[in-house]
């Protein structure tokens, strides 16, 4: 039998509205589905059915559902971790690049999904590694998107002393410093004015958010490159976010971010392509080709 996961950060009406139906196709199709035990406490008075929790995943599962946005999937790979899931993500918000499956799409979604009509895109992800212990880090030091430097309670800028594979290569004097993933380039960096990279490409992007010295500009290197930061400032700490999780590091401390050893897997519907959702997020939906 399929067993599947269903991941959710939201109880408003939108995502239960695409709950209620994902919940309908899979009874249909005699799946066995089990819910996030944190979501299920908050929807569970809401579905008629009593549904089997789960609040660590392991390697039994054939997919993991997240129901929101692109935000929710960056919460989910913190569950699915290095089991090799695949995630599949309803979209309930704006239009993302990771949750693309649209309300009126999740049966026809489901039936593609359970026909085997789609492919998987790996996803690389960064982890860190700090010189000074930190819980929050150690806890989950790795991140989809993007891992970011940046100041704290300061409106001082920070100095970021930046080296590649032991080799210098500046000092930005700025906000703090963005390093993206093909997939977060699409994101926070996109905003600082990061290229946006196609997500299988070898490549990460170094990106100043805000620099005073005016040659920074964002820099695309190769994915297998070690990257040391130290920060410096008028405060005695700086801020290390990784997706949407953050930690407090002191000054000075040596920090080591690299291509993680595992990946995430998305699927992707054989009527979705990358390029697609590009123009639909970066055009407004405005088909450009003559």
């Amino acid at each position: 039998m399929v067993k599947v996961a269903v991941f959710s950060q939201f109880q408003k009406k939108k995502p239960l509205a695409s709950l209620e139906v994902l919940l309908d196709v899979l009874k249909k199709q005699n799946i066995d589905v089990v819910i996030e035990a944190d979501f299920y406490k908050g929807i569970a008075s809401k579905i008629k059915k009593e549904y089997a929790t789960f609040s660590k995943l392991d390697s039994t599962y054939d997919f993991l559902v997240s129901i929101g946005g692109d935000g929710t999937i960056l919460r989910a790979i913190t569950l699915v971790r290095d089991l090799n899931i695949p995630i599949v993500g309803i979209n309930t918000g704006r239009l993302g690049f990771l949750a693309t499956i649209q309300h009126e799409d999740i049966e026809a979604a489901i039936h593609s999904i359970l026909d085997k009509k789609y492919t998987i895109s790996e996803r690389s992800l960064l982890t860190i590694e700090s010189s000074e212990k930190n819980a929050e880090i150690e806890s989950c030091n790795f991140a989809l998107n993007e891992i970011a430097v940046s100041r704290k309670n300061t409106t001082s800028m920070i100095t970021v002393e930046t080296e590649l594979n032991g080799e210098y290569l500046t000092s930005y004097w700025s906000d703090g410093l963005i390093i993206s993933t093909p997939t977060g380039s699409t994101g926070y960096s996109l905003s600082c004015g990061g290229p946006v990279i196609t997500p299988n490409a070898s490549s990460l992007v170094l990106t100043p958010i805000a620099p005073h010295n005016l040659s920074a500009r964002p820099l695309v290197i190769e994915d297998s490159t070690i990257i040391t930061l130290k920060v410096s400032g008028r405060e005695k700490k700086h801020l290390v976010s990784l997706d949407s999780r953050i930690a407090t590091l002191s000054n000075k401390t040596t920090i080591t971010i690299k291509k993680a050893p595992f990946t995430i897997k998305m699927i992707v519907l054989n009527n979705e392509t990358f390029l697609d959702t590009l123009r639909k997020k970066l055009l407004w939906g405005e088909d450009k080709r003559n």
